[in-house]
């Protein structure tokens, strides 16, 4: 047994806002989207994630996560040329002890987003 894919589901009550960051700030597809359902699957190359809509059964009055969610690249530095202007920074490009040299932003609903590329590459 193996897993395939990872696929993270992001809650957001700015479903059409939250699109149009991982869209236009980030560079992601929209695949699919569902209002009836409130959500929706983007993608950006290996990257898959969801969007949705807490239902009526989950208690939610802002989006809360513990931690950030990291995604590595290939040139960190050209993709911080494309979003530091078009989001909130956390921290600008930097290299780090452990070989890696990233950044940090949040999304539209404050989530921590880290981009990494390795210093040995």
């Amino acid at each position: 047994m193996k897993l395939t894919l990872q696929r993270p589901m992001f809650w957001t009550d700015k479903l059409d806002e939250t699109i149009d960051f991982w869209v236009n700030t980030l560079g992601f597809t929209l695949g699919e989207k569902n209002e009836d359902w409130g959500w929706a699957s983007l993608y950006r190359d290996e990257v898959h994630l969801m969007l949705a809509r807490p239902n009526e059964h989950t208690p939610f009055e802002k989006p809360v996560f513990t931690g950030s969610i990291y995604f590595n690249t290939d040139d960190v530095d050209s993709l911080w040329q494309l979003v530091k202007d078009k989001a909130k920074v956390c921290y600008a490009p930097e290299n780090f002890d452990w070989e890696m040299r990233e950044f940090g932003i949040y999304d539209n609903n404050g989530y921590l987003l880290q981009f990494g590329q390795s210093l040995k590459d």
